[in-house]
């Protein structure tokens, strides 16, 4: 299995943890994650302002990986959201099509016809590899750690988007996935309630309360962290963690891990190799579970 591996602009500056550990779970899965010279924005940014400019923006990434005959692995939530959403207009209506290459030919010599398809790693997961193989994979025993999942808004929705994937209102895959490497799934109230990140930059205030929240609903659990899938999600639950502790006066010292981190250390990986000093909240109990242990026989390092 070859992807393109989308990484946008979040990933490479403030999840260096996440990226590290996909490539190297990647690795170990034989799913092979190729880098294009010319990824840019995905177009998020600009869809408030201007929905072609999005369209164009989003076009030339999908024409880049239609070049090399490729699909797409992203890891940002958002930027999965953007670039399936534009992909689904580009390839259905084919008046709009003519009309994005027109602008994309004349700015980049690229034209798109059609014929990409955008996942999360998240779901090549669970599509393309399976919670079972990852079950039969996993080497290690995590049973003593039990994790609240967190999907986020955009993994599932707009549902339309998504050809059906899992249920937006009652999901499993994520919770499924995390069940594979063995650790305990724990439920929590308002599993589905947003992170906050979206109105961040509007009114951090409101958007610190939303996040405040769920962590509220996770703390008073046995769970020893929250598994994410989007660094947008993990800047609300992790690195503005304490943000939150100071304006609301509480404590809560909540991990937050990548998924692929904790599917890393089931698939022998030490915490060292999946990046877990660079988490801004770390979990001691298992950086002192795994730091030093031998990797995974035929494991490789693509950090």
């Amino acid at each position: 299995m070859r992807f393109a591996l989308y990484l946008g602009c979040t990933v490479p500056v403030r999840a260096m943890n996440y990226e590290v550990a996909a490539r190297r779970t990647a690795d170990h899965l034989g799913i092979e994650l190729v880098d294009l010279d010319g990824f840019a924005c995905c177009g998020y940014p600009a869809k408030p302002l201007s929905w072609d400019a999005a369209l164009l923006m989003a076009a030339n990434n999908l024409a880049l990986a239609e070049e090399h005959g490729l699909d797409v692995c992203t890891l940002c939530s958002a930027c999965t959201s953007t670039l399936v959403e534009a992909n689904k207009h580009l390839q259905e209506d084919s008046a709009l099509r003519a009309r994005i290459n027109d602008q994309l030919s004349e700015n980049t010599g690229r034209r798109y016809a059609g014929t990409v398809t955008v996942r999360h790693y998240a779901r090549i997961l669970y599509e393309e590899v399976g919670p079972e193989r990852l079950r039969q994979e996993s080497s290690v025993d995590l049973s003593g750690f039990g994790f609240a999942v967190h999907y986020g808004c955009h993994f599932l929705k707009p549902a339309h988007i998504y050809d059906g994937f899992d249920d937006p209102e009652n999901p499993h895959t994520l919770g499924d996935l995390v069940a594979a490497t063995g650790a305990r799934l724990i439920p929590y109230e308002e599993e589905d309630a947003c992170c906050g990140g979206g109105i961040l930059a509007v009114d951090p205030d409101t958007a610190l309360g939303i996040a405040k929240g769920k962590l509220d609903h996770v703390h008073i659990t046995d769970a020893d962290g929250m598994i994410v899938i989007c660094p947008f999600c993990d800047i609300m639950y992790e690195i503005n963690q304490r943000s939150i502790e100071r304006q609301f006066d509480v404590s809560y010292r909540l991990p937050v891990l990548y998924y692929p981190q904790l599917l890393g250390l089931a698939l022998g990986y030490s915490a060292d190799e999946m990046q877990l000093r660079l988490n801004r909240v770390k979990s001691r109990e298992l950086i002192q579970a795994f730091t030093g242990r031998a990797r995974c026989p035929g494991a490789a390092s693509n950090g």
